[in-house]
């Protein structure tokens, strides 16, 4: 995972101005003019997405890969290719990210939210499109208003929640007249929980305890309203197994402010087994380690392990008036963890890799903007399932299997819910 000293989640805003000013005299003077190769990819962060986001556009065969992570140890541990270049760099500190991702078609960062800012502004600087994965409201504005300057396109929030839950939830809603309710739920859990959180790590621990902390955007009676988080605990069965959702940050990106004005509730929860919020809750509050994220996150990353065995859901409910009936229609889906050229992948891993990649690939391909501010639900659904990438979350029947290329690993074995309509 990238390191970079504390004090650089702690930007100020007087800060941030004077780097952009920086950034601006650079980008004007010969951003634009580099010669940018279209198969090049710099891919920021080789942590365990950044990694399968690399195998995944390797084993393409289309893509050129720089990867580039502050640790040397994390670049040795992924396998060495033609088409793959390493570079150790520490992101925040070291100045040199900009020449290391100048001529590529696209920057990924797959980096901790907090150098967002930072990586934006060199893609910026240096003509580069810029795609993330951040959860994290206020990085996804400083994104938004770079784009308002720049020549190419700014797509943050492109994994699995924020990212694909938004171009389903869209396309959901497309289908009706009149709109009342969305409610989204999604999660990352172990297939086999045995601790008291029934919980495994499965991505970014700096990801987690952030959108357990920071406030929710939802809508409620028409109105944009923020709600804290860990709070709206309610229960569901899918598939004869009990889970437990509540509030949590970040999850719905841009589609609250897409929505405002046309739809009276919108909310997006999490998903966990029964007794994790309780839990969380307890370190969080009681415990006040909100306060001291540094310190939960060194006990969990030592404490609670890793696994590949582990299952995404996604469950997307929308209500509203179609042909004068009052109508609910339902988006559900299981993902599950499996091998990505040979390497076992987490199910979070599989599906926020393959979101991204289906994002530059259309992105290269003339299929989405490719300039400026481009939302999450802009994106049609259709277009980014027959993707490539996108296929892995293409709903198939109960003993089918789902392919990125006829010829690759198998990257995902569903088993979803059908859609349906309900009066």
């Amino acid at each position: 995972m990238l390191h970079v000293d504390s004090d650089m989640s702690n930007l100020t805003i007087q800060h941030d101005r004077l780097r952009r000013q920086n950034v601006n005299k650079v980008h004007n003077s010969v951003g634009l003019d580099i010669m940018t190769d279209r198969t090049a990819i710099a891919v920021v962060g080789a942590g365990k997405i950044g990694e399968t986001i690399a195998a995944l556009l390797l084993g393409c065969g289309d893509y050129k890969v720089t990867l580039i992570d502050s640790t040397q140890e994390a670049l040795d541990a992924i396998p060495n290719h033609s088409a793959l270049k390493k570079i150790q760099l520490h992101v925040g500190i070291d100045p040199a990210l900009q020449d290391c991702v100048a001529g590529h078609f696209a920057v990924l960062s797959s980096a901790p939210f907090y150098l967002t800012r930072i990586i934006a502004d060199a893609a910026h600087a240096t003509g580069c499109h810029y795609l993330d994965l951040t959860e994290d409201v206020a990085s996804t504005e400083y994104v938004r208003e770079i784009a308002r300057e720049s020549e190419r396109a700014f797509i943050p929030q492109c994994g699995l929640a924020p990212g694909f839950i938004s171009i389903v939830a869209n396309d959901v809603a497309a289908k009706f007249t009149r709109l009342d309710t969305i409610r989204i739920c999604v999660g990352a859990l172990p297939q086999y929980p045995s601790n008291s959180l029934n919980y495994n790590l499965t991505w970014s621990t700096d990801g987690v305890i952030n959108e357990y902390c920071e406030p929710c955007i939802a809508i409620k009676d028409g109105s944009v309203v923020s709600v804290p988080p860990l709070e709206h605990l309610e229960h569901f069965s899918l598939d004869g197994i009990n889970y437990e959702s509540f509030n949590t940050s970040g999850g719905l990106g841009s589609l609250g402010e897409t929505m405002a004005g046309r739809i009276q509730n919108l909310s997006y929860q999490t998903i966990r087994y029964p007794g994790h919020r309780d839990i969380m809750k307890t370190l969080l509050h009681d415990l006040d380690l909100r306060q001291h994220r540094d310190l939960l996150k060194n006990v969990l990353e030592n404490a609670v392990p890793a696994t590949m065995q582990d299952v995404v859901i996604v469950f997307v409910t929308v209500s509203g008036q179609y042909d004068g009936q009052l109508l609910q229609e339902t988006y559900a889906n299981k993902i599950y963890g499996a091998s990505v050229g040979g390497i076992a992948r987490s199910a979070i891993q599989i599906t926020t890799a393959s979101s991204i990649c289906a994002m530059v690939d259309l992105l290269r391909q003339h299929r989405i903007p490719s300039k400026g501010f481009i939302r999450q639900e802009e994106i049609s659904l259709n277009e980014f399932l027959v993707n490539r990438f996108g296929k892995v979350y293409e709903i198939k029947g109960p003993a089918e299997k789902a392919y990125i290329e006829p010829n690759d690993e198998l990257i995902s074995a569903s088993r979803p819910q059908t859609l349906r309509s309900m009066t």
